[in-house]
């Protein structure tokens, strides 16, 4: 299982991800075509400013993800248990229940059809063995997919260097380490 992080320090809030990603679900997937497709591409991913922070915000792909317990025509699904939460467009009937529950304000609807935007992980580029095209677009490298076991490896050794470097309270250190 992988997952998009952000290392929000690195992001210029450029959008290029916004960009990426609305290509990469285009039908041309090329950007000069898209931009005249008769339906304009849209990006599952937002840049949002938060206190002088730009943050790319995206589905976090929850384990019990709210979206999907919600939704009434099950036009959220799980891809497996603690996998991908996709969407059938077709199925979306435009009740904004997914956008209300999701706690990271991450789902919006799409004015077009009224049927929701959402992150996939870029699913069919991982399927070619790519990144998501939001990470691949990133001038910064602000984003980067990794997986659980990454992520929590870098949280662990971020931990300890901090607290080598005298700006961690030592309890904090134990909190991130495993037990053996």
């Amino acid at each position: 299982m992988r997952r998009i992080i952000c290392e929000v320090e690195k992001c210029l809030g450029c959008k290029s991800c916004e960009i990426a990603c609305a290509v990469a679900h285009s039908t041309s997937k090329d950007l000069p075509v898209a931009i005249a497709e008769a339906t304009r591409p849209a990006y599952r991913v937002m840049v949002e400013y938060v206190e002088q922070m730009s943050v790319p915000l995206q589905c976090r792909h929850c384990e019990d993800a709210p979206c999907v317990r919600v939704c009434p025509t099950h036009a959220l699904s799980k891809l497996e248990p603690d996998g991908i939460v996709l969407q059938q467009p077709e199925r979306c009937i435009g009740c904004t229940w997914c956008v209300a529950v999701c706690p990271f304000g991450a789902i919006r609807m799409r004015d077009l059809d009224k049927a929701i935007l959402k992150c996939d992980l870029c699913i069919e580029r991982q399927r070619e063995g790519k990144d998501p095209a939001c990470v691949e677009a990133c001038p910064t490298h602000a984003l980067r997919f990794k997986s659980v076991e990454e992520i929590s490896k870098d949280k662990r050794l971020s931990a300890i260097r901090e607290f080598l470097l005298g700006r961690m309270e030592p309890g904090a250190v134990e909190a991130t380490v495993e037990p053996r």
